[in-house]
């Protein structure tokens, strides 16, 4: 399936991006979502530092998964469908310690995720 600039995508968080405040300042709306999960990764924590980030989530602390070493290793959280644009909007917001790697979802969806640089 080919993904024009206008087309959705999918977009898989497991933290801030989940937040109201959060995604009212990125995208200027709020966000529904389906609950969903990533196998085959960890969660641990990040600090963050960037004044832009701590002002919009209001968090010293985020989230942030990398590959876990168990197979039962996984990460509940929410699945969006935003626009290319708040993807653009997503990358932004994210610090250098996120990358932005698709993954294939519990439920079969193929989501772009941030996870451990």
């Amino acid at each position: 399936m080919n993904q024009s600039p206008t087309s959705a995508v999918l977009l898989f968080s497991y933290g801030t991006l989940q937040d109201k405040a959060v995604q009212l300042a990125q995208f200027g709306r709020e966000l529904a979502g389906d609950a969903d999960r990533m196998t085959g990764y960890k969660q641990s924590w990040v600090e963050i530092t960037d004044p832009d980030v701590l002002s919009v989530s209001g968090k010293t602390h985020h989230p942030i998964v990398s590959p876990g070493s168990d197979a039962a290793d996984s990460v509940a959280g929410t699945v969006f469908q935003i626009t290319e644009q708040e993807l653009a909007a997503a990358d932004a917001y994210e610090v250098s310690d996120y990358q932005r790697v698709r993954v294939t979802l519990s439920s079969g969806r193929s989501a772009w995720v941030y996870v451990k640089a």
